[in-house]
């Protein structure tokens, strides 16, 4: 019974492929539209200096709402969806990377961690471009006076900015002339160091949480839970406390992170520095609360959608074996 109790991991091999990519991209795309105004809002606040022009999370999303509407909080989403390559990469690098690290180790945690930093690094030599353009389009309106670059906005008759076709293209244009094609990669390492090890603490994390085999002597989810709770259930509990944990422990280097590529920062450690000097301590914190607040619908809905995807995309002789 203890045996049926630990959750079966869905390994690369298991997988039919075909199935697992087009049902990979409708998810990627349903998680992005579903979280990005809390990825907004995060990074107004990371970059406003203080509390300029946000007291918090929730005054940031109804100052938006009242001065720019829903789409005001959809700033910059288009030119955001290319990161569902990313996203693509991501999934297959992770579990390409596990397959090959089973080879010298059976340890789950030893697997998601290295499997989880490296598919952070290719994810994200994808991702900073995208990233850097669809920042800098995300604060205009209230936020634009803090950013280097500016597109035209028109304004309706309530006063409300109305959102126009061709910004991204100007937004692409004046950051190349101002920084050429570096522009497009300003803050890489700062991405780098903070989304692998967010990437190599959530993956350990969620199977720890949730009760994976290598972690059975741990106090999980899965040993507190009633034994008819679905695994599903399980791992969707899981999957925020993770991000949690990830989000806590990545953040000041996320601010860091926003703040070089938004206000064009050249310098890692002087940012950091200068933060520390202007904000003190507290100016690490930054976000975080939206952070985590998009990371909870983001995990259970990444985890649900992904653990999903992966049994409706395990191969057919398979399906009989596996315990859920």
């Amino acid at each position: 019974m203890q045996q049926n109790r630990n959750i079966q991991i869905i390994e690369w091999e298991d997988l039919d492929k075909r199935k697992f990519y087009s049902f990979g991209v409708f998810m990627t795309m349903t998680i992005r539209a579903t979280v990005y105004p809390a990825t907004l809002i995060r990074t107004r606040l990371q970059v406003q200096k203080g509390k300029s022009l946000y007291n918090g999370t929730f005054d940031a999303f109804f100052k938006i709402l009242r001065a720019e509407g829903v789409r005001g909080l959809y700033r910059g989403f288009m030119v955001n969806t290319f990161t569902l390559i990313s996203g693509q990469a991501y999934i297959t690098t992770y579990e390409l990377v596990r397959k090959y690290v089973s080879n010298y180790s059976k340890d789950n945690t030893v697997k998601s961690l290295v499997a989880g930093g490296a598919a952070s690094l290719v994810a994200q030599t994808i991702t900073v471009p995208i990233d850097v353009i669809s920042q800098q389009l995300m604060m205009q309106g209230q936020g634009k006076h803090l950013t280097r670059f500016r597109v035209k906005l028109k304004t309706e008759a309530d006063g409300k900015t109305k959102m126009a076709f061709g910004q991204t293209r100007n937004m692409i244009a004046q950051i190349f002339a101002a920084d050429g094609f570096r522009g497009f990669y300003r803050g890489y390492v700062a991405s780098l160091l903070t989304y692998i090890p967010n990437s190599a603490v959530w993956w350990p994390f969620y199977h720890f949480y949730a009760g994976k085999k290598d972690f059975e002597s741990w106090k999980q989810l899965s040993k507190m839970a009633p034994s008819d709770c679905p695994h599903l259930l399980l791992q969707a509990m899981a999957g925020p406390l993770a991000a949690a944990t990830a989000s806590t422990v990545t953040n000041p280097m996320d601010v860091v992170r926003a703040r070089v590529q938004v206000e064009g920062r050249t310098s890692v450690i002087e940012t950091f520095r200068h933060l520390l000097a202007e904000e003190g301590f507290w100016g690490m914190t930054k976000g975080l609360s939206a952070r985590i607040i998009s990371s909870i619908p983001t995990a259970i809905v990444m985890v649900v959608g992904y653990e999903t995807l992966k049994r409706v995309s395990l191969r057919p002789e398979l399906v009989d074996s596996r315990h859920w």
